[in-house]
């Protein structure tokens, strides 16, 4: 007997027979049932590694079975078998809470690479990881955070992680990828606003030599590298429409081709994508696909902003204080309590990022052994009317997206006016990508 025990829920007996033997030759046993009810039966008798069920049954559908072993079964992965190119059952599948899927036919290479990650669930070193020493925080919402993580991370399902610049989404996706079975593959991060559009399918699919000028040699693209492992998309609102086409291909079929190239590559890479922006408006306004936003957003995972967990800010100010300290081989300041309620104050706009910006600034100008509230030279964002007493916190509340907007209009129109209404020299001074800045314009009214 191996150590492992497969249950193949299918009414097909020559499927039935092909995923038996492909897993028997991978040294696992395995149990096939031909409907759900005899699947429960089997459930209830043993204890299963995992369970590749087709979606069409003659007593109920498959995704009845999913429901059934998450509500009995919650660490059992399940693995769903969907008609050719039906995307939305799939999609449907792993919202669920299904592991994986895989369409008919049925891909022998493809269904070997999905029953080894499944495996690693199960197996004796795969140990919860636990993220509390790295998303810091006690709050309710960074709690929410962790359990999340640690669920979605025994997923193959793509996740949309949403939330403000500086809010910690590339931490998030970091988490994800450590805790789950593919922990010990590459995890490969890319601004999709920060490459060129000329060289994006290149950088995303590879290229073989002489396909365009410049292209010396076969290049490895992004999904090659990141082979086995997680690709982590951040601001994925900037990806140009040619290649959100190809992008959704790509994660639908499991298959790229490489600019030049005539076969295409099968892949094995968890997506996970990240943006500031409002994508769902994006869809609605034509600049985002939305059968790509359906397809990354099966699971989406919000990342609250700092002032919404003003409770954590004096334990990530503890650890930003220890790590530029260290940095610097100076010794660690503390923080007075006036600079403590000075900092719960305040509204961060750019959110975690600036509140260790912020300290770092006042480790490098103050002096002594305490940082005090005047030490942090926290920005001014809203000045209270001279004749009230309200305390900053509830003046800030409702106009800070509204002064933040005023200050990102101003902004662009100076850099505009400067750039004499050249968008593609203005995008180039403000660090963005001329599709972003385009977005911007029209959202603000400056078109």
């Amino acid at each position: 007997m191996s150590h492992y025990l497969a249950l193949i829920v299918d009414d097909e007996p020559d499927i039935r027979e092909l995923l038996e033997i492909t897993l028997n030759r991978m040294k696992i046993d395995t149990l096939s049932a031909e409907n759900i009810t005899a699947a429960k039966t089997l459930l209830q008798n043993n204890k299963f590694n995992l369970c590749l069920t087709d979606m069409k049954l003659p007593d109920g559908n498959g995704l009845g079975l999913v429901d059934f072993i998450q509500a009995k079964y919650s660490h059992l992965p399940v693995a769903v078998i969907t008609a050719h190119g039906n995307t939305e059952t799939a999609v449907k599948a792993m919202k669920t809470g299904a592991f994986d899927f895989l369409s008919k036919p049925v891909d022998l290479q493809s269904l070997r690479l999905l029953v080894n990650s499944a495996l690693k669930l199960s197996a004796p070193a795969a140990r919860e990881r636990r993220s509390r020493d790295t998303l810091l925080g006690e709050s309710e919402a960074m709690r929410f955070i962790r359990s999340k993580i640690a669920k979605v991370a025994r997923s193959q399902a793509p996740v949309f992680i949403s939330g403000e610049s500086g809010s910690g989404k590339e931490l998030v996706a970091k988490q994800i990828h450590k805790q789950s079975p593919r922990n010990d593959q590459p995890f490969i991060a890319v601004n999709c606003g920060a490459i060129p559009h000329e060289l994006v399918e290149s950088e995303f699919f590879g290229h073989k030599k002489g396909s365009f000028t410049g292209a010396h040699s076969d290049k490895e693209g992004l999904f090659q590298a990141a082979e086995g492992g997680t690709l982590f998309l951040d601001e994925v609102g900037d990806l140009p429409a040619a290649l959100q086409v190809k992008l959704l291909r790509a994660i639908q079929e499991k298959k790229i081709r490489p600019v030049g190239g005539y076969q295409e590559i099968s892949t094995n890479v968890r997506i996970l994508s990240a943006t500031h922006q409002n994508l769902a408006k994006m869809v609605q306004e034509g600049y985002f696909r939305q059968d790509l936003f359906y397809r990354i957003n099966v699971i989406e995972l919000a990342v609250p902003p700092l002032r919404e967990r003003r409770e954590d800010i004096p334990k990530l100010a503890q650890h930003f204080l220890e790590n530029i300290a260290g940095k610097s081989g100076l010794p660690q300041p503390k923080l007075s309590n006036d600079a403590i309620l000075a900092l719960k104050q305040y509204p961060f706009p750019g959110n975690v990022r600036e509140l260790e910006n912020i300290l770092e600034r006042a480790i490098a100008l103050f002096d002594g052994d305490r940082i005090e509230s005047t030490d942090l030279n926290l920005p001014d964002l809203v000045s209270p009317p001279a004749h009230t007493s309200s305390k900053p916190q509830d003046l800030i509340q409702g106009s800070l997206e509204n002064y933040l907007e005023e200050i990102e209009k101003q902004a662009i129109s100076e850099a505009l006016e400067q750039n004499k209404w050249n968008k593609t020299a203005t995008a180039k001074q403000l660090g963005l990508t001329f599709r972003s800045l385009r977005y911007r314009l029209k959202k603000l009214g400056l078109e």
